[in-house]
């Protein structure tokens, strides 16, 4: 089971990716992209993989060591969490991003790259969106 939500995890944040880097200026990809519950999907895996481990996760997480944190991703089900976890993050990550970059019309040729960035290194992807960010301007009057 845990192998298949693994595989799931990805597959069903795939299309929202695919909308907001290949079809960014298509009427279908704003409608489903503005709503935060494409993130849903990954968020339900991700319940589905803690939620009967809550005794292991809670502990790990609420005082948190780098050991106790290394031994609950040392799992097959803390690492299919983690990953449903980043998946859901990065997501909510780039629909924000993307979002924001069509109020400031940032081509997508420079948005692309970001999105892609953030799909592989979320973290780095969201620092170079806030650094690109800087040199557009929001249209508040959309």
């Amino acid at each position: 089971m845990t192998g298949v939500l693994f595989g799931l995890t990805f597959a069903v944040a795939a299309p929202f990716w695919v909308l907001m880097i290949l079809v960014p200026g298509w009427s279908w990809t704003r409608r489903i992209v503005a709503s935060p519950l494409i993130v849903l999907p990954v968020v339900l895996i991700y319940a589905l993989l803690v939620i009967p481990a809550l005794g292991e996760v809670l502990p790990a997480v609420a005082s948190p060591t780098l050991g106790g944190v290394r031994e609950l991703l040392g799992t097959a089900d803390g690492a299919a969490a983690a990953w449903a976890h980043m998946i859901a993050f990065d997501l909510f990550v780039g629909r924000w991003s993307w979002l924001d970059s069509r109020e400031r019309a940032v081509p997508a040729l420079i948005m692309s790259p970001v999105l892609v960035l953030t799909i592989l290194l979320g973290p780095l992807g969201l620092l170079v969106y806030l650094l690109v960010r800087t040199r557009y301007t929001a249209d508040r009057s959309a």
